[in-house]
């Protein structure tokens, strides 16, 4: 009988979850509603599941004490609107009726086009005007008119009951109280960015839109029983009942077969594939990984995944085939020796001894998907390729939804009640928390906040997933056209997985921009060609294991961050297996825990080890005791209790937080206790062993990610060691990683590269590398506008180089400003010039306003020169020059712009001599971190390099730091004791002070 039912899914406007809907609905007696959400149908297939699965009795007892649950008949439909102006509302007559509301809105999203005043003919849909006064429109056999209560008086003598057999009951649905109707008038203030009290009616919902019992409903119609009989009756030929799945795992609704002879030729071709890929990796007559491999493909046809592998060897073929990208396959779709044979991953399982179980088990609910990495300026070819090979409405992206529980909602209440920017901000303020909670108002908007927290907010795009369906999307979706310009579904990951969707995750980042480049420029500096994936031989190189064992690997993925650095010297890591652990337990939830701790103890001294008992010694040696990976866990519930690998991998998801049912959680937690006892283990051994296990799975890593992480770590490492400058270059032109743009030049300067400021004869966009000279790229100069970023290097490759400043000027059209931006920086020192009589010069040139001309002269014009005196030029100013437009000095160390002389008494090489003593060192500031202690305190960490450009770090205790604190970049003389943790040594700082600086010299005069 409810034909309008706004959920909060119909966002800042409907205040009600589908869950609390459907509460209420049951509390009430109400047996039908229509979810109509404005714009979207974001939660209309949940809602169809949710009305069925309630109605559906969850207990054999509960049929016989006769508590059958009713059912509460779900329709859907779609709720039209330009702004606040209602259209009309749009009712599926069944599953294709959902597919034309949803292509409807879709193509006016996708297209960007406004929506109709009438909708166009849809076949499955029922259209439902608002009654207005004046409203008498010749309705078609699918249109209705639907009417309040509150408007009966307006029927008098009114036209529509010429066609009383199109008007219906309307008693829309936004609210569930007075209180949420409050609530409403706050969302809609924070949606239209007005004060509370500046929302007019038109603007919000009226605030009787609240559902009530069916019989109070149809008394308010009693005078006009056709209406609800109407109503009833098209409600009553609705059927949506196509979209339950009466299962726990619904049916996949990704495209069935890659293949065009279906399901069987994809079976075919997978193991054709994989086959040839199995004799690439391990070489002919390797039996074990033939074994491996066959049990792995009879477990994806069972699960019929055969279409998913083949259609990410299809991306993964068009990439590196067709584009000659560089990917990285990571995630638990590298415990797969498929994967690896197909190369959508570089891990080998079988010698990491990765279990399939991790990824994909007969007993999996949930559809697994592979992550796959490019280059984060080759993503977008990748994605258009699966958009282009896909038809449309077939593929889509996946959507996301964030809700208000980011406390900076705080700030949009504060406004929407016209608070002053001061009183908000110090709201927001964390350390002013214990105060605000004794204000008032403050109170007042922690309240509003509580109702508001979990509520939808808006949608967005998913960081990389892609779905591509076997049946049109729009059977389940509209879809929105963010401005990242693809396709999107209107719900997120959990409920595309609820439907039966598993993703594609084409993801990016900057390391392997790093890699491809550094290949790139090794071939064009040094005509040598890499084999990237020669993976075998690196991991076995003792110069790189060298490196790693320093813990000096800056720019290489993942293991450059200061916390990194600090565990790889403090594990000595010189081998893969170490690495893949060390990426595995510098993850904030293991360190945090003390398992990091622990590793690092018994990895030093692994005969004080002492087992639990011979099977956690058998199966956890290689860890030393300590559960590293989520694969550990499997492996123990495996071996020592006796589960079999698919229900220890259960519960191994169950214990992350990833499993939604308590019943079946607690039924899998006895399976365990019952099987280890079975098993022959005493009860206080298996308990321990249970609380080992549950206190880490929570925190634990993916082996196979670490793994993952781990390969590409060795390839950055490859390249750094062997060819340095190549690999700065790259790192530098991919933007990076972890430190600031001067730490990376830093590092290409101790290659031993001859690094030049820009020049407008030799510098390109980006950093190039010609032997050993490097010069800067103009896209690093700050205030150099993009188009004479691009505009430099391509009249020069056209017309040769620049001859003198007046040829510069006249063939880039350069504007005066944008000139001495190039002049200061000293760009054009190819002229002979010092950069203040260039300065005199491009006035000359630019100085005065000229006419354009858009012609090339006929005659070559000449300007005036004069003899100007000579100009004096110092290296302090042109350092702070650099400074200001890279934000660095090339060539002048930050030490240099000290007014003291004095370095420190003891440089980071020689720490390791005066461990426990008190010492003052002066260190150029690289990075800080800021952590929380257990006492709710704040500690930092800092980075800094010393004159001799050596990295050494710090520790500041909650104690020493308010006195002493960071004061941004420069230079800090920091006195402190010298520790060692390990073998890491650092400085427990007591003092702390940023050091003076000279005057630049143009602030002087």
């Amino acid at each position: 009988m409810f034909l309008n039912v706004h959920s909060s899914y119909s966002l800042k406007y409907g205040t009600q979850s589908i869950n609390q809907l459907i509460a209420t609905a049951r509390y009430l007696g109400i047996h039908q509603m229509v979810l109509t959400d404005i714009n979207n149908s974001t939660g209309a297939v949940e809602f169809i599941r949710e009305c069925y699965k309630q109605g559906v009795a969850k207990e054999a007892d509960d049929i016989h004490k006769g508590n059958i649950p009713y059912q509460i008949k779900p329709v859907a439909g779609i709720e039209f609107r330009i702004g606040n102006r209602l259209l009309y509302v749009g009712v599926a007559k069944n599953r294709e009726g959902m597919r034309e509301l949803n292509s409807f809105l879709s193509s006016h999203n996708i297209d960007n086009i406004p929506l109709p005043e009438i909708p166009p003919a849809m076949e499955n849909v029922y259209i439902i005007y608002p009654f207005q006064k004046s409203f008498n429109p010749i309705l078609k056999a699918n249109e209705y008119v639907g009417i309040r209560g509150k408007q009966l008086n307006l029927l008098y003598r009114h036209p529509l009951l010429a066609q009383k057999e199109k008007l219906l009951v309307w008693h829309p649905v936004t609210v569930g109280d007075k209180i949420t109707y409050r609530l409403h008038e706050y969302l809609r203030a924070i949606e239209l960015n007005t004060l509370l009290s500046k929302v007019s009616a038109e603007q919000k919902c009226d605030p009787d839109e609240f559902l009530i019992p069916e019989v109070e409903l149809t008394q308010q119609f009693e005078q006009y029983p056709f209406i609800v009989q109407n109503t009833q009756k098209l409600i009553n030929s609705c059927d949506l009942s196509a979209y339950f799945e009466d299962s726990a795992v619904p049916r996949s609704k990704n495209k069935f077969h890659y293949t065009k002879t279906g399901v069987e030729g994809d079976k075919k071709m997978l193991r054709r594939l994989a086959i040839l890929g199995l004799k690439y990796r391990y070489g002919e007559n390797n039996e074990e990984a033939l074994k491996r491999l066959e049990k792995e493909l009879r477990i994806i046809e069972l699960k019929n995944f055969c279409a998913y592998f083949l259609i990410t060897f299809d991306i993964i073929r068009y990439a590196m085939n067709k584009c000659g990208f560089y990917h990285v396959g990571r995630g638990s779709g590298a415990n797969s020796i498929v994967a690896y044979c197909l190369r959508i991953t570089d891990v080998d399982p079988i010698d990491l001894d990765l279990y399939f179980e991790r990824f994909l088990h007969e007993k999996r609910t949930s559809p697994p998907d592979f992550d796959i990495d490019f280059s984060w300026d080759e993503r977008e070819t990748v994605q258009k390729y699966i958009f282009k090979r896909y038809p449309k409405w077939h593929v889509a992206f996946l959507g996301t939804m964030s809700t208000f529980k980011d406390r900076a909602v705080i700030r949009e209440i504060g406004k929407v009640l016209g608070l002053p920017k001061g009183e908000i901000d110090s709201f927001t303020d964390p350390a002013k928390e214990r105060e605000n909670l004794l204000n008032a108002t403050y109170q007042k908007l922690l309240a509003v906040h509580q109702y508001m927290k979990s509520m939808p907010n808006q949608r967005s795009i998913h960081a990389g997933g892609i779905l591509i369906s076997q049946h049109p999307i729009t059977y389940y979706t509209a879809l929105d056209m963010p401005p990242k310009g693809f396709p999107t579904v209107q719900w997120d990951m959990y409920e595309s997985e609820a439907i039966g969707y598993e993703k594609f995750d084409i993801l990016s980042q900057r390391g392997i921009g790093h890699i491809r480049e550094a290949v790139q420029l090794i071939k064009k500096n040094k005509d040598k060609d890499i084999d990237i994936h020669d993976f075998r031989n690196f991991k076995k190189d003792q110069k790189l294991n060298g490196i790693l064992k320093e813990g000096q690997p800056i720019g290489c993925f993942y293991i450059e961050s200061p916390a990194m650095r600090q565990l790889l010297k403090k594990l000595k890591c010189d081998n893969y297996l170490t690495l893949v652990a060390a990426s595995s337990i510098i993850r904030p939830g293991v360190a945090s825990s003390g398992m990091m701790k622990s590793y690092i103890e018994r990895y030093h001294a692994p005969d004080k080890v002492v087992y639990l008992c011979e099977v956690m010694k058998e199966q956890l040696n290689e860890t030393y005791g300590v559960m590293v990976y989520q694969e550990d866990v499997i492996k123990v519930c495996h071996y020592f209790a006796g589960l079999d690998l698919a229900d220890a991998d259960i519960l191994r998801k169950a214990m992350s937080g990833k499993y939604r049912s308590k019943l079946a959680f607690d039924e899998l937690v006895n399976k365990f206790f019952a099987s280890a006892r079975n098993e022959g283990h005493s009860e206080e051994l298996i308990t321990e062993v249970w609380r080992q296990i549950s206190s880490f799975a929570g925190y634990s890593f993916s082996k196979a990610h670490s793994a993952s992480f781990a390969v590409e770590s060795y390839q950055s490492l490859y390249l750094k060691t062997y060819y340095p400058m190549e690999f700065m270059v790259a790192v530098l032109n991919n933007y990076g990683g972890f430190y600031s743009r001067w730490v990376y030049v830093h590092e290409l300067q101790k290659t031993g590269a001859r690094v030049h400021l820009p020049c407008v004869n030799h510098s390109d966009e980006v950093v190039n590398i010609k032997g050993e000279d490097a010069y800067l790229g103009f896209i690093a100069i700050q205030g150099l506008e993009e188009k004479i970023i691009k505009k430099i290097p391509q009249e020069r490759a056209a017309n040769g180089l620049y001859r003198n400043l007046e040829d510069f000027v006249k063939r880039t059209c350069i504007s005066l400003e944008q000139a001495i931006i190039l002049i200061r920086l000293g760009a054009l020192r190819f002229t002979g010039k010092d950069r203040k009589t260039l300065l005199w010069d491009v006035h000359n040139y630019l100085g005065f306003k000229q006419k354009k001309v858009n012609h090339a002269e006929l005659f070559k014009l000449s300007y005036k020169t004069y003899k100007l005196p000579a100009l004096a030029d110092s290296e302090l100013e042109n350092a702070y020059t650099e400074l200001e437009l890279l934000g660095y000095p090339l060539n002048y160390k930050m030490f240099d712009f000290l007014k003291t002389s004095y370095r420190g008494d003891v440089m980071a090489a020689d720490m390791h001599q005066y461990l426990g003593k008190t010492v003052r060192m002066v260190g150029n500031y690289v990075c800080e971190k800021t952590v929380h202690t257990i006492k709710h305190t704040k500690m930092w960490f800092g980075t800094f390099l010393d004159v001799r450009g050596d990295f050494f770090d710090t520790t500041h205790f909650p104690n020493t730091t308010p006195m002493y604190p960071f004061k941004g970049k420069g230079c800090y003389l920091i006195l402190g004791k010298v520790v060692e943790d390990f073998g890491f040594q650092s400085i427990e700082v007591l003092k702390f002070a940023k050091l003076d600086i000279q005057m630049n010299p143009v602030a002087i005069n």
